[in-house]
């Protein structure tokens, strides 16, 4: 994935029960009875794999992403809870257009959204707006922009902050996005804070109505 994020596959009963967008609570207990837990979106489309794929960033001090990178072995066993978060997710028979914007590790459940729309409704128009801070810390970057050159009705529009221009996302960007796809019927955003409101802004001053956005937040 990148330098900091981490692909992990769990075979566990809730896989294939998710929608795509929905997230996991992944909950660790150590030998003391210590507990720690964090909240992971899905990027896997449920399929009979019975298995469910997490890209879990590594934090500095983070106890459950910490353990995925220095401790987890196959054969390890944790509890989860979910699938997790209705009104943030999207299948085929709810339509499109589709527009989905991300920031950082904000694109994996917009990732697993843009999976399934390949699978069972490839003809419904989606653009994704990503921020990120480089190239090399884009979460899937590779997979993204082979869909924008092989999918005819998917755009990708990525904004790195700190190398090229470094340039945030801004109302040209949405016009941009927007103009690939029309009118969209559902909008899709995910990130920290300071990314989700601007991106809301934006988007609802372009004239995409505010009762058709769906935001998740975490952070700062």
């Amino acid at each position: 994935m990148t330098p900091h994020v981490k692909s992990v596959r769990l075979r566990c009963a809730l896989a294939g029960r998710q929608r795509a967008g929905q997230h996991v609570d992944v909950r660790l207990t150590a030998p003391d009875g210590y507990r720690a837990s964090r909240s992971y979106s899905v990027a896997s489309v449920p399929d009979d794999s019975g298995t469910l794929e997490l890209l879990v960033e590594g934090l500095p001090g983070g106890e459950v992403s910490g353990w995925f990178f220095e401790s987890a072995e196959v054969g390890d066993r944790l509890e989860l809870r979910g699938p997790i978060g209705g009104s943030f997710s999207w299948d085929g028979p709810d339509g499109g257009p589709l527009l989905l914007a991300g920031g950082g590790s904000g694109v994996v459940p917009l990732l697993a959204m843009l999976r399934r729309r390949a699978e069972v409704a490839p003809a419904i128009p989606a653009a994704l707006i990503y921020s990120v801070r480089s190239r090399a810390e884009a979460i899937a970057l590779e997979e993204l922009e082979a869909r924008h050159r092989a999918e005819p009705n998917f755009s990708l529009f990525l904004r790195t902050t700190r190398e090229g221009e470094g340039r945030r996302i801004d109302a040209a960007l949405v016009q941009a996005a927007l103009a690939s796809i029309g009118s969209p019927t559902k909008v899709f955003l995910c990130g920290s804070n300071r990314f989700v409101s601007p991106a809301a802004d934006l988007i609802m001053a372009a004239g995409v109505p505010a009762t058709i956005i769906r935001t998740e937040r975490f952070g700062a």
